[in-house]
């Protein structure tokens, strides 16, 4: 047994030197980025945040999160596959799979996880995965990990992908966001679909930010889209968006979600999802379903807020569900700008370099289905009032 201790005065750099480097450059670029915790109850009126449908406080959703904590424990104790699947998780599935029209559903402690899932297990070597330029991380990461060919194609352009698949022989799958976490744009899921089609093609969306506020009562982008439940189409979604929880979902034939029990690292070996998450996502479905017209209303509010900002000359984008993106002309200028209307009691996201693809700083506004036209217009006038001179 060697019982000489470390030599702790050992000279020369350490491993993480490095890093302090890098912590130097992100702050002279004006990238740096902090944690600020946030009370329970925040005076800031929030565009920050995802809660579209307003329910991640609603009595009924967070009294459903707390009977199940209660009922079924604070953890799901293990992986889906071992002890982590309760009666609650199914119940959720099959009342996810109705609401959307698909065959068959399976839940994921995220949307991430959700997704790594399903590019993972649904390509592989010899896949070839066509993805567009503008694609979540989570989408992303899973091509990466896939190691499957990826094609990365030009934002929104079906013909890039049909130029792409028609030049490939073998499996493949397009891979999109529906709706787009910068600009908040949505994707021509029609049309990119019926390229697939030409090719024998999959097509896996990440219904995000659709999810709750488009289609039929808030059914999803594919809805929209005329897409819901068809046999070459996969769907993911979060549950900490409209439905105001936590999770992740995949969406889609049940040939699909067999092989994902069996196949997808990111459902075997993660914990599942918490009970208290499970119950307050099912009471928010089950709100929805109720309350169809919260998707309605939701994407009033964004349509507000873009009429609002572009009338006062500033370079808002159009929003295709509840997304509104507002142009800064540096880094630094969006991070103090977004401090500028936190002193004035708004919050709002902030979007610089690396989290946006084309390099341009924003102002991420979300809209809530909750807010007052009064509201809506004060927080116009806060942005406005604080926006960047010359």
């Amino acid at each position: 047994m060697n019982s000489t201790p470390p030599d702790v005065h050992r000279s020369g750099p350490g491993p993480f030197d490095r890093l302090a480097e890098q912590a130097s450059l992100r702050r002279r670029a004006g990238l740096r980025r902090e944690l600020r915790p946030r009370g329970a109850d925040s005076p800031l009126v929030d565009l920050a945040g995802n809660d579209y449908l307003g329910l991640t406080r609603h009595p009924e959703v967070t009294r459903a999160g707390a009977d199940a904590c209660l009922r079924w424990g604070g953890g799901s104790t293990g992986s889906r596959l071992v002890t982590g699947s309760t009666a609650l998780h199914a119940e959720l599935e099959a009342e996810l799979a109705d609401f959307t029209g698909a065959e068959a559903a399976l839940v994921f402690a995220s949307g991430y996880a959700a997704n790594l899932a399903a590019v993972t297990a649904l390509s592989g070597a010899g896949t070839l995965l066509v993805s567009d330029a503008a694609n979540h991380a989570s989408l992303i990461d899973g091509c990466r990990l896939s190691r499957a060919a990826t094609e990365v194609v030009p934002h929104a352009d079906p013909e890039a992908a049909r130029k792409v698949l028609s030049g490939h022989r073998g499996p493949a799958l397009a891979v999109s966001d529906s709706v787009f976490s910068v600009d908040g744009d949505a994707a021509p899921l029609a049309e990119l679909a019926a390229v697939c089609r030409e090719f024998g093609a999959g097509l896996l969306v990440d219904d995000a930010h659709g999810f709750g506020v488009l289609g039929e009562g808030g059914r999803g982008a594919l809805n929209a889209a005329g897409l819901a439940g068809a046999p070459d189409v996969v769907c993911t979604a979060t549950l900490s968006k409209s439905l105001g929880a936590q999770g992740g979902v995949v969406l889609g034939p049940a040939v699909v979600v067999e092989h994902l029990v069996n196949a997808a690292r990111t459902f075997i070996f993660d914990t599942g999802l918490a009970p208290a998450a499970a119950g307050a996502a099912l009471a928010a479905l089950r709100v929805l379903r109720r309350e169809p017209e919260r998707a309605g209303r939701a994407r009033t509010v964004a349509r507000a807020f873009h009429t609002g900002l572009t009338a006062a000359g500033l370079d808002a984008t159009a929003p295709d569900a509840c997304v509104v993106s507002v142009r800064a002309p540096s880094p630094e200028d969006a991070v103090a700008w977004a401090a500028r209307c936190r002193d004035e009691g708004l919050a709002v996201g902030c979007f610089r370099p690396p989290s946006v693809p084309d390099g341009v700083s924003r102002l991420r506004l979300t809209a809530r289905c909750d807010l007052t036209d009064a509201e809506i217009d004060a927080a116009v006038g806060v942005i406005v009032r604080t926006a960047p001179q010359g």
